[in-house]
């Protein structure tokens, strides 16, 4: 990446993503591409995340800041979720309209504002300023072809009968298929609002980016296209672990968690045979209650197979027990956090046990790892489908009447997909899948041929 330092830049893009660890990694990431591509970008990320995440690291990308109304403590200073993204459109609008001021009187001012989609008031701001607008979705396609349609009134809810076939997508959804605010109708309603107005003001966009790549989803892609400008331009992951085509690209750079143990955990994956350790980790929103947490612990003890599991410190010390640390410890590990991308791409790992967010969906599949996913809410339970039944490279757990993935259940899931006839078929799947992936991103794939696209058209200007 040195190589470009001292280029003259095509143009300047302003990245603003919403401000969680799930959506500043794939617009990061993004943003090295295109500074790899002859562009210069800058990350805007709101002053509570600037103020704690020391030292923000050494990048390409240039590191700004927006107010989101709350300098001092972020979301959780905020008394609910809607206070939250009122005040940020409020405060957020007025801070991104300076920062593109303050950038007019500079040497190379802005000319694209790329926002994510939970943000579209930032689109407003752009078009104010003369500018180009880029939405960036950080989900799947076929999530967002749901909401798009939910969005327009083609899906009413709630949802009388099953099974729903939204036209473009190529497969026939279940109730429990659908997102969580779907299924669920009612809960989460500043979330689904959320969700929903990702397409207010879409059609105004210049440039639609879905973190995607096109052979994924390429009916939904080639539907959502036919309305949009739509461009898929993942995985979203560090070049090292793609094409390695950008140089000292090796992880995402802005970590709002504090990594723990990361040689620990390593250092213990080494010392495993290949694709013999099941990986268990929920993602950064995910909580769960003390029976939940001990039936993950039984069952992963009774598949008798080495596992790495990553829960925080809050849960292992108040909801695990400690017999079970201590009956594990010879095929276990648990630890805080992990470097996940260090850790799927490691040999031993021949299970992914997650809870089916989309950047973990996409790394697992980027690294060819099948998976057992235990979805919580939100998108998760499509991607969950997707995995099962649309990719087949995993399989998802079913709950009892409690709403409790059993231990049982989970023994099952994870032999299943570790030690399996089934499971050799999902890791050849996972295969297919990961070299595709690479494909996409490599030079002339279209992932590649999708930035080059927008990078010819933004140095036109």
């Amino acid at each position: 990446m040195e190589v470009v330092k001292n280029k003259k830049y095509g143009a300047h893009i302003l990245a603003l993503p919403y401000p969680s660890q799930g959506h500043i990694n794939p617009m990061h990431q993004f943003c090295k591409r295109l500074v790899s591509k002859g562009l210069k970008t800058t990350l805007a990320i709101t002053t509570f995340i600037s103020n704690s995440t020391r030292p923000i690291p050494t990048t390409v990308v240039g590191i700004e800041t927006v107010s989101d109304g709350f300098d001092r403590g972020g979301y959780a200073e905020a008394e609910s979720v809607a206070a939250y993204l009122e005040r940020f459109e409020e405060i957020g609008s007025k801070t991104l309209a300076n920062l593109i001021k303050k950038y007019e009187k500079m040497e190379l001012p802005i000319t694209c504002i790329m926002y994510d989609a939970f943000m579209p008031w930032a689109l407003d701001v752009a078009k104010e300023h003369g500018l180009i607008g880029a939405c960036f979705f950080t989900q799947a396609c076929t999530v967002n072809y749901i909401y798009y349609y939910v969005h327009h009134g083609k899906l009413m809810l709630p949802i009388s009968s099953t099974p729903v076939k939204i036209p473009g997508l190529p497969h026939q959804l279940q109730l429990q298929d659908m997102p969580s605010f779907i299924y669920k109708h009612g809960t989460y309603p500043a979330y689904f609002e959320l969700v929903l107005n990702q397409f207010r003001n879409v059609d105004k966009a210049d440039y639609v980016f879905v973190n995607s790549f096109y052979k994924l989803e390429a009916e939904v892609a080639d539907t959502m296209a036919k309305f949009s400008p739509l461009y898929t331009i993942g995985p979203t992951l560090p070049s090292f672990y793609m094409d390695n085509r950008i140089e000292n690209d090796i992880e995402y750079g802005l970590n709002l968690f504090h990594v723990d143990n990361a040689s620990t955990c390593i250092n213990w994956l080494n010392t495993k045979p290949e694709g013999s350790v099941v990986y268990a980790a929920f993602g950064s929103m995910s909580s769960f209650d003390k029976n939940q947490i001990e039936e993950i612990a039984h069952g992963l003890k009774a598949t008798n197979s080495y596992f790495l599991w990553v829960i925080p410190t809050s849960e292992l010390e108040a909801k695990i027990p400690e017999k079970i640390i201590e009956e594990t410890r010879a095929k276990g590990l648990v630890i805080k956090w992990s470097p996940q991308l260090r850790v799927l791409s490691n040999k031993a790992i021949g299970c992914f046990f997650s809870h089916g967010g989309w950047n973990s969906t996409v790394e697992a599949l980027s690294f060819g790892v099948p998976m057992v996913v235990m979805p919580q809410w939100t998108d998760q339970t499509t991607n969950a489908k997707l995995v099962q039944d649309v990719w087949c490279v995993g399989v998802r757990t079913k709950v009892n009447d409690e709403g409790i993935v059993v231990r049982e259940e989970i023994e099952e899931c994870v032999n299943k997909v570790l030690k399996g006839e089934e499971g050799k078929e999902m890791k050849k799947n996972a295969i297919k899948w990961k070299d595709l992936a690479k494909e996409a991103v490599d030079e002339g794939g279209t992932t590649d041929r999708n930035i080059e696209e927008f990078v010819s058209k933004c140095t036109m200007i």
